[in-house]
């Protein structure tokens, strides 16, 4: 997938194209409603996929205090749009400066003069863009008109509830992982570089890959978890490439711990090395919450429980009798 931040910037081999455009943070199944539809028309066109976001957040630069946490951050977004098969991405820097950009020019730039689209797909819930907040689904149907690009308007997906960002950040942010992924459509994921920790977990019995400070992804709530860790520096057919996990989230309140860390024990390994490895975290289902232990030996025992309800979780056959 090709990626530039300027419509004047396009490829030319990617235009004329059929168009999209929005913060798709998360990629969730509502926005991969829309990228499938952004496929098929350029598939049945034999033109290229183009989606057109922002960065940072808009709310990040109109209202810092209101600012969402962010799912999916850039890297990780890129990686799913180009898995959705979008062709080209244009990631326009979003300052107060392009905010004070009209609805109608920001469409017209874009869409009209930068990526010659033949067809614009949006949800139907999208509004809200330009100066004064003043576009919509009417505006982009007036243009497409005056102009000769096709507005295709996807309606609201969901099942249970409506599936958006905010919808899967009330999720994680309450520990319900399986909810959100449900929404997403996979598992979530946070992804970073293995650290050195305390070496607590190693002292214990349970040895954890702890997840730096410049982990990609939202973390979820603070508690014990089961999923999955991918060691993305390994070739994809490697054995050990993919390793069941319990996780915790949280400070650690039994050791008094005041940093918020992420780790990640692999069952039954004590073997591993992954230092200074990039590695993905999937979070299944939520295990327990947090807990304060008064003593070594009933953290110990709680542990041994996390392990084995992971096992159940993940499908995985009992411990084998030590």
């Amino acid at each position: 997938m090709q990626q530039w931040s300027s419509p004047s910037a396009t490829p030319p081999q990617l235009r004329p194209c059929v168009a999209t455009f929005g913060n798709f943070d998360g990629v969730h199944r509502g926005h991969r409603a829309i990228l499938d539809e952004l496929v098929r028309q350029g598939r049945e066109r034999d033109l290229p996929a183009v989606a057109v976001t922002f960065d940072p957040h808009p709310v990040e630069v109109m209202h810092p205090e209101r600012a969402p946490e962010i799912i999916s951050p850039g890297p990780l977004r890129d990686e799913l749009l180009a898995e959705a098969g979008v062709d080209g991405l244009c990631v326009l820097p979003f300052t107060m400066d392009f905010a004070q950009t009209s609805a109608v020019d920001y469409v017209v730039d874009t869409f009209v003069t930068g990526l010659q689209a033949a067809v614009l797909v949006v949800g139907a819930d999208t509004r809200g863009f330009g100066a004064g907040y003043t576009g919509d689904v009417d505006l982009l149907r007036q243009l497409g008109a005056e102009h000769g690009f096709e507005v295709v308007v996807i309606e609201d997906q969901g099942e249970t509830e409506r599936w958006s960002s905010s919808a899967v950040r009330a999720h994680l942010s309450a520990g319900e992982v399986a909810a959100a992924a449900a929404i997403l459509g996979r598992t979530h994921r946070v992804v970073g570089t293995v650290v050195h920790g305390f070496h607590r977990g190693r002292e214990l019995g349970y040895p954890t890959a702890n997840l730096g400070d410049d982990s990609l992804g939202l973390v979820p709530s603070d508690g014990v978890y089961a999923g999955w860790l991918t060691r993305l520096d390994l070739p994809i057919d490697a054995a050990d490439r993919r390793l069941p996990v319990a996780i915790s989230v949280g400070t650690n309140p039994t050791f008094d711990q005041q940093t918020r860390v992420v780790e990640a024990y692999v069952l039954d390994r004590t073997d591993l090395d992954l230092y200074d490895e990039r590695v993905a975290v999937d979070f299944v289902d939520h295990v327990r919450p947090t807990l304060r232990f008064d003593s070594i030996d009933a953290l110990l025992e709680a542990m041994a429980a996390d392990v084995e309800q992971t096992r159940r979780v993940l499908g995985l056959p009992p411990a084998a009798p030590a």
